[in-house]
């Protein structure tokens, strides 16, 4: 087993490492916040002070950050103890252009860096079944897959550098817009006279199948277990998904792309958040579309 060096350790990095340890692997964390460290030392982490403590030794690095320049930040002022033979694994969602900086930044260091941003949400960081979308070269992703095979059950090779980030941005993009969509179905099939039991027993069997719908039914009682039935607590928040449709429309704007169903779904994620919600699941837009069909009925 190796010596990892974990950086982040919030609800979704938080998971991650407590897998590495169960692993075996011998985990080295920093977080800023205390209560974080402490959860990582009861799940079998070594708490650190500092991301230099963290990557100092490390044969890998893993980062999960909430944004680019905290990446960035962290490369920049914690690589001093980093050996050539480290692999940087940068979890993290962030733009495709700084994810390509900070490989090549590392790589005049060098040092080897994939960008594997995930997808999964915090129940399969916690149950070690994440998706990880990986960019950099087939060397790097071929050392740093045997740490990512330990976090989750789909590993995939995109491309280059920055790959794993634009598949990441394209998919929570499609998640966006189909969540919307299926948000505003149950709250007109509900005026149309439909129960959402009965509107789901025909929708996740027919056409408007989607993960939103099967897997993730933003209506509680309804499906599977979902943040739904927990008032909209935890899971994957609204204030997440719009940093992600941000990011993904300036990749659009970036390569001339149009992207109108992203962009609406970005324009009614802000709405959502500036509404004070942006704490709650991104599901919870259901609610939000909701009050607004009552404002206007009648």
């Amino acid at each position: 087993m190796a010596r990892v060096g974990f950086i982040g350790l919030g609800n979704m990095g938080g998971g991650m490492a407590a897998n590495l340890a169960k692993k075996g692997h011998d985990v080295r964390a920093f977080d800023l916040s205390a209560d974080a460290l402490a959860r990582a030392k009861a799940a079998g982490c070594l708490p650190l002070t500092s991301a230099a403590e963290a990557v100092d030794g490390a044969e890998a690095v893993i980062t999960m950050l909430p944004a680019g320049a905290h990446v960035e930040q962290v490369y920049r002022e914690s690589l001093g103890g980093a050996a050539p033979s480290t692999i940087l694994i940068d979890c993290s969602t962030i733009d495709v252009t700084t994810a390509r900086r900070v490989a090549q930044d590392a790589a005049a260091r060098g040092i080897a860096a994939v960008d594997a941003p995930v997808s999964g949400g915090i129940a399969a960081a916690e149950a070690g079944t994440l998706t990880f979308m990986v960019g950099g070269s087939e060397e790097a992703f071929a050392r740093a897959q045997p740490f990512l095979d330990d976090m989750g059950k789909n590993v995939i090779h995109a491309g280059g550098h920055g790959a794993g980030q634009a598949a990441k941005l394209c998919n929570n993009l499609i998640l966006g817009a189909t969540m919307i969509a299926t948000c505003e179905a149950f709250v007109l099939a509900e005026r149309l006279g439909l129960s959402p039991q009965t509107f789901y027993d025909i929708a996740s069997t027919a056409t408007a199948q989607s993960w939103s719908m099967t897997s993730y039914c933003p209506v509680p009682g309804v499906g599977p277990q979902s943040p739904a039935d927990r008032d909209y607590q935890g899971g994957f928040a609204g204030a997440l998904m719009l940093k992600d449709l941000n990011l993904a429309m300036t990749a659009a704007q970036d390569v001339d792309a149009e992207v109108p169903m992203g962009a609406r779904a970005r324009d009614l994620y802000q709405a959502f958040a500036d509404a004070g919600q942006g704490g709650l699941d991104f599901s919870g837009i259901i609610r939000m579309l909701a009050r607004k069909e009552e404002g206007t009925a009648g």
